[in-house]
């Protein structure tokens, strides 16, 4: 089988630096207390009973933890994790390829699974269902349809976009859930427990000052509070108090909401050229020199959860706050 459809999309060097930090089991997972005790009974329930768990459909903003709950449930399910993502998957003999290698209880992680092609789509519905495959052999007068039976595995999706799910699709998953924001006193913890794994030395009040400026996603904690420990192993003696923290994050224009420079970019944008607003996702998108699904899915969410911009019937607009924040006043 091609190695692109049992990697995933992310860069190996990140891989070796975010698996390590990852939670191996339910127990670690903190922060999405109402999945994590669902979870606890969908999988407790499977296990006592001998079945294979049912299909899971993870859904939120990135980063939050969705890859990692696949690889927690295929731990408690002592089975293996396949990884692959929704773009990857370009025909149905793609598909069939990484169905039929699947071993009984095996779980099969797609990333993004709002990007995969309709007519490979229409495939997995009897896969997930009756564990079997349709598949056509040659074409015209000679094409004929042949079964293939399946071992009985579990999907696990993972999406950004709920919305652009077909329903037939959705409607196959047995446990579903949206992933939301970390509280900063979680990302502390999170952040706590990293330290201690990558051996780093780090006071609680630094801690909680990266965490404020995560987005409230445990990634990006991560990645700050690596940068921290480069910037204080140069700069401060490997040890990171308040002060260090701040200053490691001032040289990555990192401000104390976790606004980056593109944040403000597209804030001060939308106040400069289009007086805030309403003003419409590819007009940003252009502006900014960043696509419309980027700005979508990795800028927006953060933004309007910090109650910067909002969205309207006619386009998005910098909120007061919005204002407040980039020109220091809330007047329009």
């Amino acid at each position: 089988m091609n190695k692109n459809f049992i990697e995933s999309n992310l860069n190996k060097q990140e891989l070796s630096f975010e698996v390590p930090l990852r939670p191996q089991c339910l127990t670690d997972f903190v922060g999405q207390d109402s999945i994590r005790d669902r979870l606890e009974v969908h999988i407790g329930a499977a296990r006592q009973r001998g079945e294979v768990l049912g299909h899971c459909l993870f859904s939120g903003p990135p980063g939050l933890g969705k890859t990692t709950l696949a690889s927690i449930l295929s731990k408690a399910m002592e089975s293996n994790l396949v990884l692959t993502s929704g773009p990857v998957i370009e025909k149905a003999g793609d598909l069939a390829g990484i169905l039929t290698s699947l071993k009984t209880g095996d779980v099969l992680f797609i990333d993004e699974i709002h990007r995969l092609n309709r007519s490979v789509e229409e495939y997995l519905y009897q896969a997930m269902e009756d564990f079997a495959l349709d598949l056509m052999i040659d074409s015209g007068p000679n094409a004929r349809s042949i079964q293939v039976k399946l071992n009985q595995f579990t999907l696990a999706g993972a999406t950004t976009r709920l919305g652009l799910l077909s329903e037939p699709l959705r409607s196959r998953f047995a446990f579903t859930c949206r992933l939301e924001y970390y509280d900063p006193m979680i990302l502390q913890k999170i952040l706590l427990r990293t330290s201690r794994i990558l051996n780093v030395k780090i006071d609680s009040e630094a801690a909680l000052e990266i965490a404020k400026r995560s987005r409230g996603t445990p990634r990006v904690a991560n990645h700050l509070l690596r940068w921290v420990r480069d910037f204080a192993q140069i700069k401060a003696n490997n040890y990171i108090d308040l002060s260090v923290a701040n200053r490691a994050l001032t040289m990555l224009s990192i401000d104390e909401k976790g606004l980056d420079e593109m944040d403000k970019k597209m804030l001060q944008t939308m106040i400069d050229h289009y007086s805030g607003g309403p003003v419409g996702i590819n007009a940003i998108a252009a502006s900014i020199g960043e696509e419309p699904s980027t700005v979508e899915e990795v800028y927006e969410p953060y933004l309007i959860l910090q109650g910067l911009l909002k969205r309207t019937p006619r386009g998005r607009e910098v909120t007061s706050l919005g204002y407040q924040h980039i020109v220091g006043s809330s007047q329009r």
